[in-house]
């Protein structure tokens, strides 16, 4: 029995462990962010790089994709972001709807190029 009690042990420790590196900075970051001034230099500062960093991944998913999505060609991935593009402004900026438009657009091009 002494097996199984350490195998909880061990566990505990995971849990608290990944709590400590996830979930600590989220509860930090509620109990701060009465403190932040959306309009301060500092705040408009990280949303533009969370902007590049984000812009920068989708830049290098179309570019130089990996895995499956290299198995499209260019131009299909191009065309699913214009399509989600174009959903996004007609949906109202609606994020899912400009998602989904892409995602549905690039599927529909890789199973259509199959077929």
């Amino acid at each position: 029995m002494s097996h199984v009690s350490l195998d909880a042990g061990y566990l505990l420790l995971a849990v608290a462990l990944a709590f400590v590196a996830n979930d600590l900075w989220r509860v930090l970051g509620v109990a701060l962010s009465a403190r932040i001034d959306e309009d301060s230099g500092l705040f408009a500062w990280v949303r533009m790089v969370a902007t590049a960093l984000v812009a920068g991944l989708v830049a290098k998913l179309i570019l130089a994709p990996a895995g499956g999505l290299a198995l499209a060609p260019l131009w299909l991935r191009l065309v699913a972001v214009a399509g989600g593009l174009g959903a996004y402004a007609i949906g109202r900026r609606s994020l899912a709807l400009g998602v989904a438009a892409g995602e549905a657009v690039l599927i529909g091009g890789v199973l259509l190029l199959d077929a």
